[in-house]
């Protein structure tokens, strides 16, 4: 029989990636805020000329390190200033993350098990849609999971040359996470190993020497960008950045609040359908080798620990806890493993739970056309009482009807993995990964731009409108970035633009343009009343303050 050697597999899984997540990956706007927010900011680099500084609006930024903003840059360079620019990036983590994961299955239990860490991860619904995103995360994610692999890989090895390169490459990679996202990476980091630690009754296999070389490491690598910034006169920034960080933990964050279990809600629904199976991994482990036994606790305590630390932060949003997918589909995979090969029983309580919850999914995208086709009546009905919201499910949207095929093809394959459950369960579980991955791409490609519409597509489409005139553009009483990136903002020559007041009732020298919801409309018109109104669209009113003396003609 051909053997196939590992570097071969990885390479394939990398080109898998790439074929999996590259396709249609600037088809649909990037969505306010975070995806406008850091596409922005690297847009804004390139234009500066300054790659140091990570600026919105042309200010100084003080939420986000520069690390990803880098490669968004990068990619903006070589494809334009874009769509798929903003998301590439994202696309290359994907493939390091599942030869990642391929790798270390491999090196922990065997290829079998590989195989099926990298279609649990590829094959669950967040995990999924993130490598299609622009956001910062999946980078974030990947550099904190690889420190924390080599941390392991250090611990458990023999003393020599190759344990000290685990170690360093650690902390590199750690910096690196910093660089990304911020000191939450090493907060996350250190939790995971105190626990760990606490749990091994306070021994690890580390020197003091070896922890000084660690954190040697770290802040080299991770602290460069943030001495540079201090001497280059940035201190300011440095200083907002930490009290920002403090804000997020002690207080909820532009509205992003939630129950204290909303993070165990989008966990069991977002990485359907290994979250379900992953619900009897927890228990202890019986026919496991003991360093494959302590990498599973490795990876519970990741689990618990990022679930709980942002269960508690203040600021609840969906991609807080998304660390928790890499140990989650690990644990959803060793599961499935274990039931193929008879280690655990295949309990019919997780088929019912695993079906269950897909027909519910499946039938949630079968009906959404027929909804959106009754919607004036829905809307007469009642239930939708904000004006906002009212007015998004009103956009002008055309709903074929088969879109709801995409459903009922899903279930269909829930069926049959059901139906092969009982007969072949190795065939069984990768069907339901794939059929997982086929519903999320047919999701993407026939419904993402209809979902848009209703959302925010009127407000980016006037921005790109008025891409390249002379005019200013800025929004009323709500946050956004899609006025910056979308309308190509140049820098501005002076700072009187940043200034509401004078956009609104100053000698400005250019027609001003202004997005707001329109059930704000009639107070900001009745405040000031030089705002003429052009149009108004899926809850968005777009108005004009014509320069004093001049006439302007109404645009859309």
């Amino acid at each position: 029989m051909l053997k196939v050697r590992p570097i071969n597999t990885e390479i394939l899984i990398a080109l898998g990636a790439l074929f999996l997540f590259l396709p249609f990956l600037g088809g649909i706007h990037l969505f306010d805020w975070d995806e406008i927010n850091f596409a922005e900011s690297a847009r804004e680099m390139i234009v500066t000329g300054d790659y140091l500084t990570v600026r919105i609006d042309f200010e100084a930024f003080y939420q986000k390190p520069p690390l990803f903003i880098w490669m968004q840059v990068l990619s903006m360079k070589i494809f334009g200033i874009n769509e798929f620019a903003a998301r590439f990036p994202n696309v290359i983590c994907a493939m390091f993350t599942l030869v990642v994961l391929f790798r270390t299955g491999r090196r922990g239990y065997d290829t079998g098990f590989a195989w099926f860490w990298v279609l649990s991860y590829a094959g669950s619904i967040l995990p999924f849609l993130y490598f299609k995103s622009g956001i910062i995360d999946p980078w974030f994610n990947l550099f904190i999971f690889t420190a924390l692999l080599n941390l392991i890989r250090f611990l458990d090895a023999e003393r020599g040359e190759k344990r000290w390169q685990n170690l360093i490459l650690s902390a590199v990679l750690l910096g690196m996470a910093n660089l990304t996202k911020g000191p939450v990476s090493i907060l996350l980091f250190g939790l995971t190993v105190a626990v760990f630690w606490a749990l091994n009754k306070f021994r690890l296999r580390i020197l003091w020497t070896e922890i000084l070389v660690f954190l040697l490491v770290l802040i080299g690598v991770g602290g460069l960008w943030f001495i540079i910034q201090i001497a280059i006169g940035n201190l300011n920034v440095i200083l907002d950045f930490i009290q920002y960080q403090i804000k997020l933990l002690r207080s909820e964050d532009s509205g992003h609040g939630g129950f204290l279990f909303y993070h165990f809600v989008v966990l069991f629904i977002g990485v359907f359908p290994v979250s379900v199976f992953a619900l009897k991994a927890f228990r202890r482990s019986y026919y496991d080798a003991n360093a494959q036994k302590r990498f599973k606790r490795w990876m519970i305590i990741l689990f618990w620990v990022v679930l709980l630390v942002f269960s508690l932060v203040k600021t609840k949003i969906v991609h807080y806890s998304s660390l928790c997918y890499l140990p989650l589909t690990f644990l959803g995979a060793y599961v499935i493993y274990k039931i193929i090969h008879e280690r655990i029983k295949n309990y019919r309580w997780l088929n019912i739970i695993y079906a269950a919850l897909g027909i519910i999914i499946g039938l949630a995208f079968s009906i959404t056309p027929i909804l959106a086709s009754k919607i004036d009546d829905i809307l007469e009905m009642g239930y939708v009482n904000d004006p906002f919201t009212r007015a998004n499910l009103q956009a002008d949207v055309n709903w074929s009807g088969f879109e709801g095929l995409i459903g009922i093809l899903f279930i269909l394959g829930i069926i049959v993995t059901m139906i092969l459950l009982r007969k072949n369960k190795r065939t069984a579980y990768i069907i339901m990964l794939l059929n997982v991955t086929l519903f999320l791409n047919l999701v993407l490609f026939f419904t993402a731009a209809k979902i848009e519409a209703y959302s925010q597509n009127a407000l980016i489409e006037f921005c790109k409108d008025r891409k390249g005139e002379d005019c200013y553009v800025n929004t009323l009483g709500m946050k956004s970035y899609a006025h910056l990136f979308y309308t190509a903002k140049p820098v501005p020559e002076n700072e009187q633009p940043r200034d509401h007041e004078w956009l609104l009732t100053g000698d400005i020298d250019k027609p001003a343009y202004f997005i707001l919801r329109s059930k704000t409309l009639a107070d900001f018109q009745h405040s000031f009343p030089a705002l003429e109104l052009l149009y108004e669209k899926n809850g968005f009113s777009f108005c004009l303050r014509k320069p004093p003396g001049e006439t302007h003609k109404n645009s859309r």
